[in-house]
Formats: C-alpha cells, structure tokens, sequence
C-alpha cells in the first residue's frame, strides 16, 4: 500500500490526499511528491498538544529547473544538524522566508525520512517567470516608445504580482498627467513554460481628456480674480481659442498650482493665505468642475527689524544690506532672497565673501500686532575658513591647467561666496563643459579650512561646418569649415596625442574653405591662444585670409563652363590680422581690452563690385583696432542674466594730412591707400522674466568718417543692413559690415544721400556711413540638452543706414516684428530661423514691407 505523508506547519497546511492525520510511515526521499512505503511505526507529526523535536538529518530543494537548490536552502534559515520542534514556527519562517524572495510561485514542504529523533525535510517549489517582453496594446507607437522610457520594465526580472501592479499604476500615472484622468489599465502574464519567460500584455484604454469646465474661487476678495487665475498657470477652465495653455486637468499639476498659488499671496503680504479645502466634481466622464475655498486672510507689513548674535556689523549696516524697511509688505520671498538667494547683494555674501563660510541668518516673526509684525534676525557668525585646496574631478579632455586658471578661489584665500558663483560662470563661458552640470560642493575640514570641490562634465565643443546654397550672380556656393574650440598646439609633435587631433589647452583653430569653382573662392585659418605664456589672460590671433571672384560673360559662362570660359574681370583680397588682448581688472575684472593690426590688399580688375566708378586698381589698408569690452553674460548657448559692451575704434595711417592740398589722384589710384576712422557700439542686455522667459535688449550703432573735408569717404568697411546678416546675394563680404535686420530683404536697407548723383540700389550695395539698430527679444527654452541646444523667441526691431550724416537722423527707423528659434549643436554651432514682417516701405525696394524668412548659421553680433 501506497501513502503520501501529509505535514501540518503553524497556519501553512501542505494538503495531502486520503492520508490521516497520524500516519505509520516508512519514508523514501524521490522527485516530485515523495511515495511512502509501507508503514513501520507510528509518527504523529501535527500534534500541537505535544509537539517533539527533532534533528535535520538532511535538506534538499525539488522542483527548480532554473535556480540553484543549494541557494535556496541558505534563504530557509535551517541546516543540517539543526534541532527544530515539529510542529513549530522553524518550518513556518523557512517557507516565508523562500515566498519573501520574490523567487518562487509555489512552495510545499514535506518530510521524506522520519526515524528517531530525526527527520530529512524536502522543499517543492514552482519557479516564477521572469520577463522577457513587453507589449503595450491600445496606445499608438510614440506612446508605446515614451511608456518604455517612463515605465522602467528591466527585462530578466521576476514577475511578481507587485510588478504587475506597479506597472498599472505607472502606466495610468503617465496618462493622468496627460489629462486621462478615466485612463483603465490591465495587466496579463503569459508564461513560456519551455524557457520560464512570459511576456507581459498591457492593455491600455485612455478614454477621452478630461477638461476643466470652470474654476470657482471662494473666499476671493483682496487680489484681483484674472491675477489668481494667472498664477495657475497649469490649471486652466476651458474656453473658445485657448491654444497654448490646454484645459485639460492633471491632479499633479493642480496640486503644484496650488502651492504657486499660495506663495503668490505670501508674496503679497498675506502669509495665512490657505486653500482650506477643494473640491472635484464629476461632469459625466468628460469635464470636471474645480471649486477653491481660499481663506486669504490679513495683509502683514514688517513694523520692526532687530539682528541678534551680530558682532562684526553694526544694526545698521546689517540694515542696508538687508534692505527691508519700516512699513515695507512682508514678503518671506523677498525676505529669504536678500538673506541667501542673491550673490553679492544679499546679508550672506557680506558675511561670506570675508570667509564666514559657516554664517547662518534665521529670520523669527517676534510680535505680531493687528496687522504688523516686528522680525528679528538671529545670526550665527561663526569662524573665518580659509580655503585649503581645490579638487578637479570630471575634465576628462580639457587640461587640468585650463580649468585651474578659471577658478577664482584659490588655496591660501578666505572662503567667498562671490568668486564661488563667478567660477561657476567663468567655466559655462569656456564652452568646454555642460553649464548645467557644474558643481560646487564646499568641503569644510576638522581644522577650521575648506576644500573645494568643483565637478565638471565634458561636452563635444568641436564644430564643423558643410553647406551649400545659391550665391546670386556667382551661383552654387559649397563651404567646409573646421573650428577646434580646444585644440593643443603644444602636443602637435605627440603622437599619442592625436586622437583625433590633440586637445585639452584651450587654443583655438579655425579653417574654411569656400567655393564653386573657378569663379569664386575664399580661404581661412586663425588661430587663438587665450593665455599667452600660460600665466595671465593675455589673448594672442592670428588670421589670414584669401579670396578670389572672377566675372564672367553669362553667355561664354553658359556655352563654355568655368574651367574654360574667360574671365572679363576679376576681385582679389588678401588679409593678414594680428591682435593680442588682455583682462583688465580696473574697474572690474568683466573688462578687456584688445588691440590688432591688420593689412587688406584689395585688387580690382575691370569689376564693378562698389555701386561706383572704381573699377580698377589695388587698393591696400592698413588699420589699427583698439576695442573695450565688458562681458558678464553667465550662459553663451543660453544667457539668463548679463551683459555684453564693446566699444571699438579702427584708424588708418591719415595720409592725406601728409600730401598737398592740390593732390589729385586718377581713377585708379583714387583709393590706393584707404583712409577712414570707424566707430562700432555694440550693447546686449539679458534678464530673466519669469520663470524660464527672458528678455533680450540690444543696441548697435556705427560711424564711418574721414580725417578731413578734401578726402571723401570711400566704399570700403561702409555698413550694408537689411535680412539674416549674412553675405546675401554675393555670397561673400566685399569689404563691408554686414548687419541684420529682420523682415527686409537682404541687403536692401538704406536712407541714400539727396544729394549724391548714385541713388537707388546702388546705394545700398555701396553701403551707408552711419547706421543704427535696436532690437528686444523674449526668449524661451525648448531644451537646454548640451547637445542640442533649443529655444524660441519673438522679437521687435528696428534699423536704418544713411548714406551720409546730412541725413543721419537716430529715430527714422525701418520696424519689424516676428518669431523664430533657435538650436544650438556642438558640432554645428549655432543655427536660427526667423519670419520676420517690415513695417515701413523702402523708396525703390519691392517686398520691404511684407512677410520674409531668414536663415542664419552662427551667433550673429548685431
């Protein structure tokens, strides 16, 4: 006869079939259930009234096909030898302690060999699946691809009913914050018993959006309702036209609105302001209606500020730094801002750019009359740190040395918070490494000192530039351009080195090449070291450039080609610059100042490229540049906050005060030796708004002149405005500044001379003497991923150019507004598109005032 051995254990019952309660038992260990032989003496192992111990003589696992058995005995807790009362909590704790895994589906114990005072104990248990697959039904395939990214499934993993219900939640969670609020998910698991994989089925049903149909705010009287509604910026009723801010209801977003709310009115004064309580009301599945009980309560003003603790400053200088008066709103924003939130402004920047690192300021409502309130300040001062070392960690390319000469705390110095946050900045401004992922963490040290720890992230900073576009006249124009922000010209002769050229010291090359054949073409190199000698901010450049354009016949051009068509005139150029720059330090170390020598050799062969009657000759210029400068934009893919001033002056040798009165030249040494002075105002203003939206303020003006009335001004550097900024119709700059104006044809805007025989287009191709040009742009960002840089913006601009200062008049200017963006990528710099609409007519121009696109490549500084 054939018996299977039934075990009891606390509340876990492992059921047998036909098999009493008290059994009589020889026990065979086997696979699977074990078979009992015939009974040999009498074992009663449930009997709670007298339960026996016994030894484990032997523990084994049965049933896994995929996990290792020994393991699994190590999670039971037991092991051979171990005396257990039976029955007894030991075995109940071995069988959770194996379901507590998340490893196992099943678990059945049993005991296979019962002799005297002892018992073999054998585990049976059932592998869980783990997950091969995931599909998600329907949704469509970019929600599918989001869900992935949004609900982290990491493949191989044990199936459990908490990751199934995880997942649910995930899911629904995801769709919520879309708006779904009936979003309805379901979860199934379809094993592969072959391979102990399963694929799990999320079946998804959204519903439809549900809305919010009206907002009623109770309790509102003291702040207008259309400034309540405003501050929930995320929360919004529905109505005929809303666009960019959907009214669909998203619990998470409602519940941020709501603090936003809130700290809107403690801004305000009024800091018992609550929502008391809120209500959801169901509109059949589609709407919802929201209503607000607010208790605004009482507006506070500040009757009286007191510092306590404060031993080196006085009451009143503590005071005016603080800058909180007697009658002012009490605003703990405001408050918290001017105690800890403004670099350089606020009460902690005193303490802490005297090396206090450790100065703390609380501020503690004292007294609270009607509706004042007396503060009192209280100031732990603390000891002066003095900065122990600086710790690098992150610059995986850029030279340590390059790194080390942007900090602005160094070993030996007090502690500052100022020159912390002006490192911050000095190291975005490289270029080199991602502005939003710099860190500071400050060290403070058992001796009283503080290390500084700065960690940086290395971004692709190279850039490359391959295009092709319709020059005009000239035709298909390709461009190659190579600029290495980092290059090392100190390892040039390393071969280990080149990977794929060697970088790491802050110089920079640039080489580009731009052609269509034989008609036009234009070479490039420069090159910059922005530490001369490695030990001031001395800058050192070099550029040489050479261009050659040939005019052909259109109808030889078109029968013959280029290769064999020949030229009736041609243009040749060749520049030579050099300049070397400094940090000035007086009156702040935001300045620089910068000086270049420059020779242009300008050779005109039967080409009429001026708008004049200076057709040929050889032309050269010899220029001295002088530019003052003051730069404290904190972000240059994306400023925030700054500003950027130049001021630049470019003077040729005055030859003229060394000839006779009579001298006149020919017409083809009419410009032999060019000869002007040139003035160039260049102003940007960044603030941010609100939030991520800034404003953008610019101002550019410049002034080209003569040393006297018997030399006229002639065609070369004069200003050319209108379009993108770029080249235009030519393709390339004919000795000329090209400046941008939005929403009017490249090239194309001019006020000319009354009193000059050349007028119209020729004109604007010749260029003006003096122009001007303002421009305000608010800027929002897309994206601020280094390596693709996106924002958006609108913009209004005005601009003019006058042919000379008889008709110079600052406020006759040519309007426009649009819209555009922007994208930042490392490899290919900046690239911006714009629609633009002129406002004004320009006499002899079609199309001035209608809608126009620009194009742009590359930061464009006026």
């Amino acid at each position: 006869m054939k018996h299977r051995l039934t075990v009891v254990l606390g509340a876990i019952v492992c059921m047998a079939i036909g098999l009493p309660a008290s059994v009589s038992a020889q026990v065979r260990i086997g696979a699977g259930v074990p078979a009992v032989t015939e009974p040999t003496q009498t074992v009663d192992l449930n009997n709670y009234a007298d339960p026996k111990e016994y030894e484990i003589g032997a523990l084994t696992v049965t049933g896994t096909r995929f996990l290792d058995p020994n393991s699994l005995v190590s999670l039971t807790g037991l092991k051979v030898g171990d005396k257990i009362r039976i029955p007894g909590e030991a075995l109940g704790s071995s069988i959770r302690k194996l379901m507590e895994s998340g490893l196992l589906d099943d678990v059945e114990l049993f005991a296979t060999n019962v002799t005297e005072g002892k018992v073999s104990l054998s585990f049976q248990v059932k592998d869980r699946p783990r997950l091969m697959k995931v599909n998600f039904m329907g949704i469509k395939k970019g929600e599918q691809e989001s869900l992935k990214d949004k609900v982290k499934l990491n493949l191989g993993r044990v199936i459990t009913p908490t990751v199934s219900k995880n997942t649910q939640i995930a899911v629904r969670k995801f769709f919520m914050d879309k708006g779904f609020l009936n979003t309805k998910v379901k979860t199934t698991v379809i094993p592969d018993s072959t391979r102990n994989n399963a694929t799990m089925r999320v079946l998804v049903d959204k519903g439809q959006k549900v809305k919010i149909e009206k907002i009623t705010l109770n309790g509102r009287t003291e702040v207008e309702d259309s400034k309540v509604r405003m501050k929930m910026k995320g929360t919004k009723e529905m109505r005929f036209g809303r666009v960019f801010t959907p009214s669909k209801f998203v619990p998470k977003k409602y519940e941020e609105d709501k603090q936003k709310l809130i700290g809107y009115y403690n801004k305000l004064g009024y800091r018992d302001a609550a929502v008391e309580s809120d209500s959801v009301i169901n509109g059949g599945g589609k709407t919802i209606k929201l209503v607000m009980n607010l208790n605004e309560g009482r507006r506070y003003y500040v009757r009286d500020i007191s510092f306590e603790g404060n031993y080196l400053y006085t009451t009143e200088r503590l005071r005016e730094v603080l800058g909180v008066k007697k009658g002012d709103i009490y605003n703990t924003e405001e408050l918290e801002k001017r105690l800890n939130g403004d670099p350089g402004q606020d009460l902690s920047s005193l303490y802490m750019d005297d090396g206090y690192l450790y100065f703390s300021a609380q501020p503690v409502e004292r007294a609270i009359e009607g509706d004042s309130l007396d503060l009192e300040i209280r100031i732990f001062e603390g000891k002066q740190a003095t900065i122990n070392r600086i710790i690098l960690n992150g610059n995986t390319k850029t030279s340590d040395h390059v790194v080390m000469r942007q900090i602005r705390t160094l070993p030996g110095q007090k502690f500052s918070k100022t020159l912390l946050i002006r490192t911050q900045r000095e190291l975005a401004t490289l270029g080199y490494f991602d502005p939003e992922k710099i860190g500071i963490n400050p060290q403070p040290q058992a001796d009283g000192t503080v290390d500084i720890e700065y960690t940086v992230e290395e971004k692709p900073s190279d850039q490359i530039e391959l295009s092709g576009g319709w020059g005009g006249f000239i035709g298909f124009v390709g461009t190659l351009g190579l600029t290495f922000n980092n290059f090392s010209a100190r390892n040039i002769g390393n071969a280990n080195a080149w990977r794929p050229l060697p970088a790491g010291d802050g110089q920079r090359v640039s080489i580009r090449f731009q052609a269509n054949g034989r008609q036009f073409q234009t070479y490039s190199v420069s090159f910059v070291e922005p530490w001369l000698g490695g030990r001031k901010p001395n800058a050192l450049s070099f550029s040489v450039s050479s261009t050659v354009f040939r005019q052909f016949n259109q109808a030889d051009l078109f029968s013959r080609g280029t290769r064999n068509a020949v030229a009736v005139g041609d243009y040749k150029n060749i520049a030579i610059s050099l300049g070397l720059g400094r940090q000035l330090k007086r009156p702040d170390d935001f300045f620089s100042l910068s000086h270049s020598l420059t020779y242009q050799r300008y050779d005109l062969n039967n080409i009429p490229l001026f708008g004049n009657n200076y057709t040929n000759g050889i032309s050269n210029n010899f220029t001295f540049n002088t530019t003052l400068s003051r730069n404290s934009i904190d972000n240059p893919q994306f400023p925030r906050s700054g500003s950027a001033f130049s001021l630049s002056g470019s003077f040729t040798p005055p030859y003229s005060l060394f000839r006779d009165k009579n001298f006149k030249p020919d017409a083809e040494n009419r410009f032999k030796w060019v000869e002007y002075h040139k003035w160039m105002f260049d102003a940007t203003w960044y603030q941010t708004v609100v939030g991520k939206l800034v404003l953008s303020a610019r101002a550019h003006m410049g002034f080209l002149g003569n040393y006297n009335r018997r030399t006229e001004i002639g065609p070369f550097e004069r200003f050319v405005l209108g379009g993108s900024g770029l080249a235009g119709q030519g393709v390339f700059a004919l000795a000329q500044d090209i400046v941008g104006l939005r929403g009017y044809p490249d090239r194309q805007v001019y006020t000319a001379d009354n009193n000059r025989s050349v007028q119209g287009t020729a004109i604007a191709s010749q260029g003006g003497v003096v122009y001007n040009k303002f421009v305000s742009e608010l800027r929002y960002p897309v994206s601020l991923n280094p390596s693709a840089t996106i924002f958006v913006l609108g913009f209004v601009e005005g601009g003019n150019n006058w042919g000379s200062y008889k008709q110079f008049n600052p406020f006759d200017l040519k309007r426009s507004a649009g819209l555009g963006a922007r994208i930042f990528m490392p490899a290919f710099g900046l690239i911006g598109i714009d629609y633009g609409w002129g406002f004004d007519a320009i006499p002899g121009v079609q199309r001035a005032n209608t809608g126009q696109f620009h194009f742009t490549i590359g930061q464009q500084i006026r």
